[in-house]
């Protein structure tokens, strides 16, 4: 037993020294990217300048936003439409190439687009957090880095757990290793900390770590799969991007929105956000996705098929009715930031996103010592030899 943990202490030591810089990069980003949807849409709010109204004024049909938007667009094709409830929230259409616009829903005014500054950071931020900031070709190579760290990152909150016990079960013992200290030594503070901190948020981290998993390894997505006992879906199909060569560029015009947008709504009366995408020729049907949460919680959300013609409601899916291995996938995904459980979930995600860039302080910080030690230990060693020489 010993010698496991001897092993196991080794292994989780140089594991951390090797993928330390890179699991510090994804701790911090990880912590600034916390709350980005409700900065964003703070600052889409901030920015359209809507003042809440005190009579419900009805929002203008989808249709009509639609037509303002490209209508200050002409050349780009849209690909989307989102509206959020309230009085004092902007429409947002989305178009080809990553533009958007912010509509005044009320008034079908153009707002301009939405806080590119912000949305820019964070783009930046995202960057980091995934491939490195790396570009082109070397996305990859930032996207297998990131990943290995990530595995790394898990084996070392899941060995943590096992070398925090201690070799003597007694409450001194116990209790030492759950609470901050106070009048200790720099070695003795950053050991507290690192065990502290470890024990305290390693359920949690491990959740957000294992969450990044099947976002970095397809395997990884397909085991989730097969452990809930559903075979893995297959791979989608390489089709052109939207309006390039060989696709189908959706139409400006999007006949019967009105109704499908009416008849949906219906369907969930508390929606927060109802969103459309625009794909295929006109004959095919909607599908609007109304959301009741923040967008990260995919147990609020119902997914409709519209029929064009008829307006008729032709499929409806909800979270509940997935398979098990895409609601365990599902839940792996939003788990990793947190939004699953709301903005408490996201706090929580936080917290131990910064824990785990203080364990990778503390963790390197007690390496380079014990190096240093092994270090001072040797000198005599060699100056001895020499002189014996």
């Amino acid at each position: 037993m010993k010698s496991f943990r001897t092993l196991l202490f080794w292994t989780h030591l140089v594991t951390g020294a090797v993928a330390g810089l890179v699991i510090l990069i994804m701790s911090v980003t990880g912590v600034v990217l916390t709350y980005e949807k409700q900065m964003l849409e703070w600052a889409d709010r901030r920015q359209a300048g809507l003042v809440p109204s005190a009579v419900a004024a009805p929002n203008l049909a989808p249709e009509a936003l639609l037509a303002a938007a490209t209508a200050a667009l002409p050349e780009a094709q849209p690909t989307g439409l989102t509206v959020r409830a309230g009085t004092a929230s902007p429409a947002t259409v989305t178009f080809e190439g990553g533009r958007s616009l912010l509509i005044d829903p009320r008034t079908a005014a153009n707002l301009g687009e939405p806080s590119p500054r912000l949305r820019g950071f964070f783009r930046s931020v995202t960057s980091w957090h995934r491939v490195l900031a790396l570009e082109g070709t070397s996305r990859a190579t930032g996207k297998a880095i990131t990943g290995a760290a990530n595995l790394a990152f898990l084996f070392i909150v899941a060995s943590g757990i096992y070398l925090w016990m201690p070799r003597v079960w007694n409450r001194p013992q116990f209790m030492q290793g759950l609470w901050f200290r106070g009048g200790l030594t720099s070695k003795a503070r950053d050991f507290n900390w690192h065990n502290v901190i470890g024990i305290w948020s390693a359920v949690p981290l491990a959740i957000v770590v294992a969450g990044a998993v099947p976002i970095s390894y397809p395997w990884a997505g397909n085991l989730v799969y097969r452990m809930a006992g559903e075979a893995p879906p297959a791979p989608p199909p390489q089709t052109a991007r939207v309006g390039g060569s060989g696709g189908v560029s959706p139409a400006l015009a999007q006949p019967g929105l009105d109704a499908a947008w009416r008849a949906a709504q219906a369907q969930v009366p508390a929606w927060r956000t109802t969103s459309v995408r625009f794909a295929g020729p006109r004959n095919t049907p909607f599908v609007i996705t109304l959301d009741e949460g923040h967008g990260g919680q995919p147990q609020l959300r119902r997914t409709l098929t519209v029929d064009r013609g008829s307006g008729a409601v032709v499929k409806a899916e909800t979270f509940d009715d997935l398979g098990p291995g895409r609601r365990a996938r599902s839940w792996l995904r939003f788990a990793h930031t947190g939004e699953y459980y709301g903005l408490a979930g996201q706090s929580i995600a936080g917290v131990v996103s910064a824990g785990g860039a203080v364990l990778v302080y503390t963790g390197v910080a007690l390496a380079l010592r014990r190096w240093w030690a092994w270090r001072r230990r040797q000198t005599p060693r060699i100056d001895a030899s020499s002189q014996a020489a």
